[in-house]
């Protein structure tokens, strides 16, 4: 069974940290994803989602010196569920991402592509919109067909 979690997206705000006795630490902080899409009316629609993120201890003292609100994010862990009680013995759920990693990207007015910090990102072109690309017709009649797979 897998339970993991990719985001890219920003810093909401600046990681809120906890420290325990005993050394451990723990550091919260909300990442925001966008996903856009055309309405009926033929518009461009953005839908903003709000990620509860969690780290523990070294991650949680990386966090906490090298994220600041606004930053782009790389986060890589699981999806957890927990159940706890408010202050007036309601029950209440919350979805967090527990992070395993995470790793700060550089944005995209800095460089010609936000994602040059993705991991195995070193040789990978930077993500643009590309060309219409011919299928080529590979039978014996050969020639470029608009709608025949390569294969």
């Amino acid at each position: 069974m897998i339970n993991k979690v990719l985001l890219i997206g920003n810093l909401g705000k600046d990681p809120e940290i906890k420290h325990f006795e005993g050394g451990k630490a723990v550091a919260k902080f909300s990442v925001a994803t966008n996903e856009n899409y055309m309405d009926k009316a033929g518009e461009w629609q953005t839908n903003t989602e709000w990620h509860d993120v969690v780290v523990w201890n070294r991650n949680a003292e990386r966090a906490e010196k090298q994220l600041k609100k606004g930053m782009m994010v790389y986060v890589e862990g699981k999806l957890t569920h927990r159940k706890w009680q408010d202050d007036q013995g309601n029950n209440r759920y919350t979805t967090e991402v527990v992070a395993a990693t995470f790793r700060m990207l550089e944005r995209r007015d800095q460089q010609s592509s936000g994602y040059n910090n993705l991991p195995g990102a070193e040789s990978a072109p930077s993500p643009q919109v590309a060309e219409p690309v011919k299928a080529v017709n590979n039978n014996t009649g050969g020639g470029a067909m608009d709608d025949d797979l390569p294969f």
